[in-house]
């Protein structure tokens, strides 16, 4: 079976290496938090380490300076990952990242998910893939444990792409439902009845009903930090710019989480971010 190094622990990556454990592959880990180590059963004390031996490299980290960090430098795990090693980052990045990573000389495939952490528990992921279709091919058993399938939708930067329009929608679905929250709320409104009338009608999606729950309840477990939706929001209006268009939905959006951030709101679930109008 493949050795495949996981970078990067935390809701995401860590469910993941799970499951690749679970399925029996070799699978080498690394966090630069070591706590989130503990209970793996190989630990690389840097990128280079992990990537060293490894036929398939897996990021799921926070940001482009994550990412950066992890890939680049004498630890990275460029400078540790033999000549045609796979290497798949599955962080939400921006795209211009995404297609200098794939310049690097490596088999190299842009695949975020969609989902979040019980997906990640459960393989119930799905891959977004920017690449070529052969390299895809080549990893689908190990991207299967952690998944209910990988779309290949195109060359490089196609899954960053669509992860980003993905995560924008669903930004600006969670800001307008906090907002129509606390209008329920003041107006006085049975919040009950009003939630079931938007979660049954048009409105209606499993966004919707997942985060109307969390936030009735003011239970914020991070699913989904809100400091990542904030993250998302301002990569995708950057590629939105560059395409020649603003997404004024994604920048008001972005206000919202960015108060919510500015008030202490940023580890908690993207549902809090209702609190910061209440």
């Amino acid at each position: 079976m493949k050795s495949i190094a996981v970078m990067g622990l935390g809701a995401m990556g860590s469910g993941m290496a799970r499951r690749l454990i679970g399925a029996g592959f070799p699978v080498v880990v690394y966090n630069r938090s070591r706590a989130r180590t503990e209970g793996f059963p190989t630990v690389a004390s840097t990128p280079r380490e992990a990537a060293a031996g490894a036929d398939v490299v897996i990021s799921m980290l926070a940001d482009d300076a994550a990412s950066r960090s992890a890939w680049l430098g004498d630890d990275g795990a460029l400078a540790g990952a033999r000549p045609g090693t796979v290497l798949i980052e599955s962080s939400t990045l921006s795209v211009p990242w995404v297609l200098d990573l794939a310049g690097r000389g490596f088999p190299f495939l842009d695949a975020p998910v969609t989902g979040s952490k019980p997906q990640a528990q459960a393989g119930e992921l799905l891959f977004l893939v920017g690449g070529e279709a052969a390299v895809l091919d080549s990893v689908r058993d190990a991207l299967a444990p952690m998944s209910r399938g990988a779309v290949h939708l195109g060359p490089h930067g196609s899954g960053a792409l669509m992860k980003l329009v993905n995560n924008f929608l669903c930004g600006v679905q969670a800001a307008s439902l906090a907002e129509a929250m606390v209008v329920i709320e003041r107006a006085g409104l049975d919040r009950d009845q009003a939630l079931e009338i938007l979660s049954n009608g048009a409105p209606g999606s499993p966004l919707l009903r997942n985060l109307s729950k969390k936030m009735v309840a003011r239970e914020y477990t991070p699913n989904f930090a809100l400091k990542l939706m904030a993250k998302d929001l301002s990569y995708a209006i950057e590629e939105g710019r560059r395409h020649g268009l603003p997404i004024e939905t994604a920048q008001a959006a972005l206000g919202l989480f960015r108060g919510a951030v500015e008030k202490g709101l940023g580890e908690q679930d993207l549902s809090a971010v209702v609190e910061s109008l209440r």
